[in-house]
């Protein structure tokens, strides 16, 4: 039988508003691949984004320019060839591998070749806002054991110690998101080594990041905006300890999962991050993420709704997908 391709745009309400150093958002954006093949379906969801020039228009107009070849029975590793990496690949190679998995009745670490993914441990994000707001939100969660803090002012080091306080327990990350320079980033760094911070989350702008390289790194810094794919790796070293992948940027889990493979043999630290998307764009994920040093994917913790199934969370502790969601 052929393969046929359906597309969904989506939106799910975040509950309260998501807010960085670039601004704020209410909603997730998503778009939902569906592929039928065999009496099989496989899904796969994207998070199209706008710092990388994405819109759901955009993402969806990449997947039905290749629409011919992705009906015609391309497989994953020709999908590379077909489409550049970003949202729209990620859908389409995560829907290609759901579809392997249940026209085969292999799950998809299986496939892949990978151990059975066992739960996660992730980080739980707090929203960037005046000192005090990130405290009490930090202090309601200061229970849980890895936050995740965004920043990017001209000067956070009273977010960074209101937070710290809030939360003495809790391990935290940084994500400055690009809002750091030349001029407070020092200033940053030292504040954050001196509460303890577990790791900083590009702190200057990708493009603009030579100085890493070139000033002490008291707490390890996370290359995010600056690694999408494997070209970007060898000009991250001795700027960056980690990087951050995140299937939207590499263009899904196959090549997510040969970019951690060469970033640990450059020896990389490993955060796996998302985008706010549903329980269908993290557990592909959970998959990539076992074993790493920082995990973040909290997305379905931070909507109102969720997809149904989802994954399960308990506190801060996430479980591998029932093959009814992915895989």
């Amino acid at each position: 039988m052929p393969r046929h391709l359906y597309l969904e745009e989506e939106r799910f309400p975040i509950a309260g508003a998501f807010t960085i150093a670039r601004g704020s958002k209410t909603e997730a954006e998503v778009i939902l691949c569906t592929l039928v093949e065999d009496r099989a379906q496989g899904r796969g969801e994207c998070v199209p984004y706008r710092r990388y020039g994405e819109t759901t228009e955009s993402v969806r107009l990449q997947i039905e320019t290749a629409r011919s070849a992705i009906e015609s029975g391309i497989d994953r590793q020709e999908l590379i060839d077909v489409m550049a990496p970003g949202a729209a690949r990620n859908a389409v190679d995560c829907a290609l591998w759901d579809l392997q998995a249940k026209q085969s009745g292999r799950s998809v670490s299986e496939l892949a070749g990978l151990a059975a993914p066992q739960p996660l441990e992730t980080a739980f994000t707090i929203s960037l806002g005046e000192p005090e707001r990130m405290a009490a939100d930090a202090r309601d969660n200061a229970w849980r054991p890895l936050l995740k803090v965004k920043v990017g002012t001209a000067d956070d080091r009273s977010r960074m110690e209101a937070v710290a306080k809030a939360a003495p327990n809790s391990r935290i990350i940084l994500d400055a998101n690009e809002g750091w320079t030349s001029s407070n980033i020092e200033m940053h760094l030292a504040e954050a080594a001196r509460l303890g911070i577990a790791l900083i989350e590009q702190p200057l702008p990708a493009g603009s990041d030579d100085m890493l390289g070139r000033i002490p790194r008291p707490v390890p810094v996370c290359a995010d905006e600056s690694v999408h794919g494997l070209d970007d790796l060898t000009d991250l070293r001795g700027r960056y300890d980690a990087i951050n992948i995140k299937l939207d940027k590499t263009g899904g889990l196959t090549a997510a999962l040969d970019l951690r493979r060469a970033a640990e043999a450059l020896g990389f630290q490993i955060m796996v991050g998302c985008m706010v998307g549903t329980s269908l764009s993290m557990a592909p994920a959970i998959l990539l993420a076992q074993g790493a040093n920082f995990v973040d994917l909290d997305g379905p913790l931070l909507l109102a709704r969720d997809r149904d199934p989802g994954l399960t969370y308990t506190g801060s502790i996430v479980s591998p997908p029932v093959s009814a969601l992915w895989g």
